[in-house]
């Protein structure tokens, strides 16, 4: 039995499997998360297969998806329309991903950290970014938005945001270690009181990666109103999410892939 999401998900049927959309994301930008259903959710996957399907549901052949060696940091790929992709083919390292292009599906993978995906409701540009905990005290969301608003002018009024299934704070806990990285980073007393919730043992906290997700996001000047979390924890659902806290090294992955529109819309006002 599917765990019914919030927040303006959906579960919709693809040719892979289940997957997940955000309905109010959708309006703007064609996107989907998989799940453990889809090849590329199983440990023995082949890769080329597993994107193709991936990319079949984006609308795109697999020379079309724009992947990248995700590395736990906040570095950037951009993917600008008429400009021919350069390099000798391999993946660059990144965790974001950004785009105007509407030829190429942008696409990351997870199996518990936060699947961030991000439209401009008025420029058409969109963004996919992965972020775990070290990707959320690297300010990820906003280096994602920072981005958007460099390459293509979007205005963060304009964004919409939704973040996919990822580990809940109740199955997320973390050490001294962590919470100390966090301090590093500048992050104010408020904020980690929201995100490091009281743990079960001494010197431990359960890490709250949606409301980081979502603060960050607010502070970088979206609407609290254009911020969608699907509330979905990967490590708790093993028929339907892959979790590498849960499973370890054999556990699969999963995508979350967005289509930039790259069109102009008039109004962007509702949703």
């Amino acid at each position: 039995m599917r765990i019914q999401p919030i927040d303006g998900f959906e579960w919709v049927q693809e040719a892979g499997g289940p997957a997940l959309v955000c309905r109010p994301l959708e309006a703007f930008a064609h996107h989907l998360y998989t799940t453990r259903h889809w090849s590329l959710g199983t440990p023995t996957a082949e890769g080329d297969a597993a994107w193709d399907q991936v990319a079949r549901a984006a609308g795109v052949d697999r020379d079309h998806l724009v992947r990248v060696r995700q590395v736990h940091g906040a570095a950037v790929v951009v993917r600008k329309a008429g400009v021919r992709a350069s390099g000798s083919g391999s993946l660059a390292e990144a965790d974001i991903v950004v785009s105007d292009d509407p030829s190429v599906a942008l696409v990351i993978q997870t199996a518990d950290c936060v699947p961030l995906l991000i439209a401009d409701a008025r420029r058409g540009a969109a963004a996919a970014a992965h972020a775990g905990w070290r990707g959320l005290a690297a300010h990820v969301p906003a280096v994602a938005v920072a981005a958007l608003r460099r390459e293509f002018g979007s205005e963060p009024e304009d964004l919409v945001a939704a973040a996919g299934p990822s580990i809940s704070a109740d199955r997320y806990e973390v050490g001294v270690d962590v919470r100390q990285y966090f301090e590093r980073q500048g992050f104010e007393s408020r904020s980690l009181e929201r995100w490091f919730l009281p743990g079960r043992r001494p010197d431990h906290w359960q890490f709250d990666g949606w409301q980081a997700t979502r603060d960050q996001l607010t502070d970088a000047g979206l609407s609290v109103e254009r911020i969608f979390i699907a509330s979905l924890c990967t490590a708790s659902d093993p028929d339907m999410f892959c979790s590498y806290r849960r499973d370890g090294s054999p556990a699969g992955r999963m995508a979350a892939v967005i289509r930039p529109r790259g069109v102009k819309i008039p109004s962007t006002r509702t949703i």
